[in-house]
């Protein structure tokens, strides 16, 4: 019997797998599916609990069961690869200004020139030029807080940047400390260069200082990564007083910091980065991915001082440097306000994006930052996360469950919605069908 209804299973794994059972579509109960089939209804539990344990569907009692959105992501994946073909993305999170196209060619025409052209793609070093370092320091100034253009170094994005300063700081096998929900790709990283990241709570500002206290004493944690301002998932930021005694705590504990700030360019004030408290050991991540696009960018990695040479050597192993064409580019669009101005045109498009979750998704628990391109969604109760996903994606609309964020807690029944890649028209019909299916399945 046991080999009976393994077989059937694997022929539901094709179905899946050819397209035929699509992501979202819901399988019939299981009498039903017995009864269709000839087959015992124990057996049927068995098959479905087979294709369960496999990670091809999820089911919830009381809802039925679905095919699961898409198959958990290879070990490999970037999340700058989507892993659905759905007509509306709410995965990803590449916001794209009016008219950004002819600022960015403009800015590029310069090093078109052959004796340019010839210059520009030259290998760089670790440490940029004296060029893109005065021009990222000034990019990267904010009140309170103007890096050393000395302290600069560079990486191909910002994702490399954090895994060069991370490989620096944390030997194999060590403890890197994480937001309890964080961004996705860390637990990647941590994974590729062989360290594990320790799950720490945080609360409507944040990280707790409480928590890093506690995960420390309990064995020793080697750094911190933390995101500050416009955390992702939740976009919240954490006040001065939050700040400061997260300083204080990582001087007591002598922990180094590896700080996230590629979105913090979408809030035009509050407290300066975590840099500005812990400048001997904290290592600053920014970019240019959001603030122009994510095709020609360049990350940028702010070192405590006399930090620089571990860092831009796990940058040169990990073949993580930035190429020369991108920092020359980054120069010309900083310098000639290109940057500046993709920045104030995002800042109002990300206002007005999230008035429109407020208002198509009032009455559910929405979490946003009014200045952020994604927010977070508390489902309502008994509502799991995975059966909305697919049945989001069964009506062409992929949303990120809170599971891809969870960095070792119970997956939340929460999704993350990226609304800053579609266009307006169809972030509205998204919303109001994320809503409808909310509604149908509570």
């Amino acid at each position: 019997m046991s080999e009976d209804y393994r077989r059937i299973a694997d022929r539901i794994a094709r179905d899946i797998a050819s397209g035929r059972l699509k992501p979202g579509q819901r399988l019939p109960p299981q009498r039903v599916f017995a009864r269709r089939r000839g087959i015992a209804g124990s057996t049927a539990g068995r098959v479905y609990g087979e294709l369960v344990r496999r990670g091809l569907v999820v089911g919830e009692v009381g809802r039925g069961t679905y095919v699961r959105a898409a198959p958990s992501p290879s070990p490999g994946r970037a999340l700058t690869e989507s892993a659905t073909t759905a007509p509306v993305n709410l995965e990803l999170n590449y916001p794209f200004a009016p008219g950004q196209s002819e600022l960015l060619a403009a800015g590029l025409a310069p090093l078109l020139r052959p004796d340019v052209l010839a210059e520009s793609t030259r290998p760089a070093p670790a440490s940029g030029t004296p060029a893109v370092r005065s021009a990222a320091a000034t990019l990267l100034t904010v009140p309170g807080w103007r890096p050393d253009p000395g302290q600069l170094l560079f990486a191909g994005n910002a994702r490399q940047a954090i895994a060069g300063a991370l490989a620096a700081l944390v030997p194999p096998g060590g403890r890197v400390g994480v937001e309890a929900l964080t961004y996705p790709l860390v637990k990647e990283i941590a994974a590729r260069i062989g360290v594990t990241p320790v799950p720490l709570a945080i609360d409507a500002e944040g990280l707790r200082p409480e928590a890093l206290a506690t995960a420390h004493r309990s064995a020793p944690l080697a750094a911190l990564y933390v995101q500050p301002t416009l955390q992702n998932p939740t976009s919240v930021t954490a006040g001065h007083q939050r700040r400061s005694e997260l300083a204080t705590l990582v001087r007591e504990l002598d922990l180094p910091v590896v700080e996230d700030r590629i979105w913090a360019f979408l809030r035009d004030e509050g407290p300066p980065p975590l840099a500005a408290y812990a400048p001997e050991r904290t290592y600053v991540v920014d970019g240019l991915s959001k603030r122009v696009a994510p095709g020609l960018t360049a990350g940028f990695l702010v070192v405590p001082e006399g930090r620089d040479e571990p860092v831009a050597a796990a940058l040169r192993s990990g073949g993580w440097t930035a190429g020369r064409f991108a920092l020359e580019a980054a120069v010309r669009w900083i310098g000639d306000g290109t940057v500046a101005r993709l920045v104030a045109a995002k800042r109002e498009d990300a206002a007005r994006r999230q008035r429109l979750v407020a208002r198509e998704l009032a009455g559910f628990t929405v979490r946003a930052d009014p200045r952020a391109y994604f927010a977070w969604w508390e489902l309502p109760a008994r509502l799991r996360a995975d059966t909305f996903t697919a049945a989001a994606a069964a009506r062409g609309i992929a949303v990120t469950p809170g599971s891809a964020f969870a960095s070792g807690q119970a997956a939340p029944a929460a999704v993350r919605l990226g609304v800053g890649t579609v266009t307006e028209p169809e972030l509205t019909f998204a919303l109001r069908e994320l809503g409808d299916i909310a509604r149908e399945l509570s």
